[in-house]
């Protein structure tokens, strides 16, 4: 597993006892009105709008809140427009980075991701300058919980559009073709299985293995761009044995 998946996991489970509930709202939020408004508001016939609610809902938002968002979407009732966009840079050490946001105002939002990079140690790019490192791929998590890898990988080898499979203690991760994401994950969940994320990522082709101070740097650099409300995912090609990782995180 790769040094950013896995400190992915340890946020993950950090963040499920101390997560800034406003601002996860606020991303989520965003989700769905995106997902309304490219694919409508019919759940049935929009799939990310699906996954886009059930993980609203995991997180306990107000059903008044998630009905507001799909309706912002649609344009039923009036929100400020909001666009997704990428943005590309390198961290410390070289590390590639790609960050995507969820913005009404970009002009806003690329001053602060671009200040972001400055102030720990990295530098924000033009386009393309690292997507060229990464493929874009579908990426879930499944809860592991009494369940084994045999088992698992019997089910999905057998889903159009299935890529790998990983383990770690956290549970399962399952790769699939980019267009294939919503139908595996809806397979899944329609077999029993609990798919606790779903989302698009970019997975880097190869990894560059940082540690020391420059770990530091980059595991500060991805945690202060997360923590940014427009932010909804960053992806990094850095590589931090699990060792090093556990220093940094004080364990």
């Amino acid at each position: 597993m790769s040094g950013h998946n896995k400190w992915s996991s340890i946020k993950h489970k950090k963040g499920a006892t101390d997560a800034k509930r406003g601002r996860l709202f606020t991303k989520l939020i965003k989700e769905i009105s995106i997902a309304a408004r490219e694919g409508g508001g019919d759940m049935d016939g929009n799939p990310r709008l699906r996954t886009a609610i059930a993980g609203a809902k995991a997180a306990s938002m107000p059903r008044d809140n998630i009905e507001r968002a799909v309706k912002k979407g649609t344009g039923e009732i009036e929100g400020g427009q909001v666009e997704e966009l990428t943005y590309e840079g390198y961290g410390p050490g070289g590390v590639a980075v790609l960050v995507e946001v969820v913005t009404d105002n970009k002009n806003r939002t690329i001053a602060d991701i671009r200040h972001i990079f400055s102030k720990n140690n990295g530098n924000l790019g033009e386009s393309g300058c690292v997507s060229w490192m990464f493929n874009r791929r579908g990426m879930m998590t499944v809860e592991g919980e009494g369940l084994t890898e045999d088992t698992l990988m019997e089910v999905v080898l057998d889903l159009e559009g299935f890529e790998d499979l990983e383990i770690d203690e956290e549970g399962f991760t399952v790769y699939t073709e980019a267009t294939k994401l919503y139908a595996v994950r809806e397979a899944l969940s329609a077999k029993g299985y609990n798919v606790t994320e779903a989302k698009l990522a970019w997975i880097p082709q190869n990894s560059a293995k940082i540690e020391g101070k420059k770990a530091e740097q980059t595991l500060r650099l991805i945690d202060v761009l997360e923590d940014h409300e427009d932010v909804t995912n960053v992806f990094a090609n850095f590589d931090i044995d699990e060792a090093e990782l556990a220093r940094i995180n004080g364990e």
